[in-house]
């Protein structure tokens, strides 16, 4: 990468800290836009990748950076997809974890095991600047289902309810290595730098 500094537009500490960790090894710098004193976008698409091009385009133009956005959630099939790009904020409140995982255990109180089912999706946007015509956008998808209470204390958002059958834990039981090579968020990076390679980026 010719880039020395990338910011990204999140606040989310949970975030940077998986980013920072796909990233080792790379020379580049992730910023959070906190250091620049920059407020949240206004998300108001309606698709995880709309909200990901406003956030991404908001951060570029006020750092002056270029910027990476992810908008990722999660999408419950016995409820039609939800919370999906309300994920953040089911309960009313943005970023409040613990009242999220409160409503989607009680909107899913009655539901049985096999129709549980769910994914968390990523979709992550890289602009060169805030006027990017063409801004390189990658998507990842975690397939597991939701438990009837939280597991573990290494995650962040749905984690604690997240159970990924293959490793048989729960997201937030992973160590942070396995998380992120099985993430929504750690395969739709490394699809990103393997694009941003094929750019001469």
């Amino acid at each position: 990468m010719r880039f020395e500094r990338i910011v990204l537009a999140s606040n989310n500490k949970g975030k940077l800290r998986e980013l920072e960790q796909l990233l080792a090894g790379h020379e580049v710098e992730v910023v959070p836009q906190r250091e620049f004193d920059i407020p949240d976008a206004v998300e108001n698409g309606l698709s995880f990748v709309e909200n990901a091009i406003i956030k991404a385009r908001h951060a570029a133009a006020l750092s002056g950076l270029p910027a990476i956005a992810d908008d990722s959630g999660l999408e419950v099939d016995a409820l039609n997809g939800e919370p999906g790009i309300h994920s953040a904020r089911f309960a009313g409140e943005h970023g409040d974890d613990t009242a999220n995982n409160r409503k989607l255990l009680e909107a899913l109180a009655t539901v049985p095991e096999e129709e549980r089912t769910a994914r968390f999706q990523c979709l992550m946007v890289f602009m060169r600047h805030a006027k990017d015509p063409t801004p390189v956008i990658c998507q990842g998808t975690w397939e597991g289902r939701i438990l009837r209470k939280p597991r573990g204390e290494n995650g962040f958002g749905y984690d604690p309810l997240f159970w990924v059958p293959g490793e048989n834990a729960s997201a937030a039981e992973l160590p942070a290595d396995i998380k992120n090579a099985q993430s929504h968020r750690g395969q739709a990076l490394r699809e990103l730098l393997v694009r941003l390679s094929a750019l001469g980026v």
